[in-house]
């Protein structure tokens, strides 16, 4: 047996700049000026040590909670090498505690761990593991809220451009926006909307209509609530392409979209689904249902390593999401939003080597626990 010997929960918040006015991702948020990671490092009686990622940013507290007085010690003493069982064994009796949400979250960032240790204790990297040909990634630049500012908006989009990057995505909800950034990049470049929920069926459908001639690449979760799949598909009847799935957790809140015929891109998030395995459901379920996969990765830590090897696992070509942000330092080799594209190596596991030296400023909390 491989056992879980020591469990230790790390929370990190890294300042960052935008290029552009600070507002918060939604228009009632307060400005977003840190971004926080909830990592998870698991170390094994073999000598390794597996790192995950759980959702944090606003959650973190919560997520960190669960982590250190419910998952953490549940897991010790048990074989590393199983990582369906763990995850079963720990999510059916705790799911009266939400099958969303900081229980969930925490469990993605122990599977991510496991596929780490599994990738390091078989000596290759996970993309390799899950089927992968090769580690090369494009990455697309997905920008900060800017409040609607029409220049911040063209200036940003041009920046991206400007380090290589072919398809850009906002986080703007007006028309105005939508077009500065379409009219500062050629025609054959993507520019992707994700609003963030805000509109009614009726409303998501007038703002679909008016920009359909506008060549948007997709229309992200533009109906509030974003559960409601009937009437996204209402509003991918328009015409504009949609996508929509960070905020969904489970197998069947998934399967119920694809048969909404809700989507054509379906954007799982790995720090929120169950993890690697989690990921691994949704995309074979999304082949069923021919639905396009592009997963959601607003992180800098694990899950961004994670998203990338699941990315590279894929046979065809998948582009990986990457914050549009200067942190205040450099996390690790991986993250740089200022290259549009990145190399995963053949280092084992997620070949995540966070630069502790630059980060312990960072740290807002850590919390350990050992059998």
């Amino acid at each position: 047996m491989t056992k879980i010997t020591d469990f230790e929960v790390i929370r990190v918040s890294l300042p960052f700049e935008t290029g552009g006015p600070r507002k918060g991702m939604r228009p009632s948020l307060d400005a977003w000026l840190s971004m926080e990671c909830i990592m998870v490092k698991i170390k094994t009686s073999d000598g390794l040590e597996g790192w995950g990622e759980a959702f944090g940013h606003a959650m973190a507290p919560g997520t960190e909670a669960v982590l250190n007085n419910i998952i953490g010690p549940m897991l010790l003493g048990k074989d590393a090498r199983g990582i369906a069982k763990r995850i079963d064994e720990i999510e059916r009796p705790m799911h009266g505690l939400g099958r969303s949400g900081p229980m969930m979250y925490g469990l993605s960032a122990v599977d991510i761990a496991l596929w780490d240790l599994a990738g390091k204790r078989a000596g290759m990297p996970v993309f390799r593991l899950l089927g992968g040909d090769s580690g090369i990634l494009k990455k697309y630049a997905s920008l900060m809220r800017y409040g609607g500012d029409i220049d911040a908006v063209a200036e940003n989009v041009t920046r991206a451009k400007q380090n290589g990057y072919s398809t850009i995505k906002l986080h703007e909800s007006t028309v105005p926006a939508f077009r500065a950034a379409r009219n500062a990049v050629e025609q054959e470049d993507n520019i992707c909307l994700d609003v963030n929920c805000p509109w009614t069926v009726s409303e998501a459908k007038a703002i679909a209509e008016e920009i359909l001639y506008d060549g948007f690449h997709w229309l992200e979760e533009p109906v509030w609530p974003p559960e409601d799949f009937i009437g996204l598909a209402e509003v991918r009847a328009e015409g504009v392409p949609i996508s929509a799935g960070e905020n969904m957790t489970t197998l069947h809140e998934f399967k119920s979209a694809f048969e909404a015929e809700a989507v054509d891109n379906i954007q799982p998030s790995v720090t929120k689904c169950g993890g690697i395995s989690g990921m691994k459901r949704i995309f074979t379920l999304a082949q069923a249902y021919s639905v396009r996969v592009v997963p959601h990765c607003f992180y800098w830590g694990p899950g961004y390593n994670a998203t990338a090897h699941l990315a590279a696992s894929r046979p065809e070509p998948t582009l990986l999401e990457t914050a549009f942000i200067d942190l205040i330092v450099k996390p690790h080799d991986l993250f740089d939003a200022s290259e549009s594209s990145l190399d995963l190596s053949e280092k084992p596991g997620l070949g995540f080597e966070a630069d502790w030296e630059a980060l312990s400023d960072y740290v807002i909390s850590s919390h350990s626990i050992s059998d």
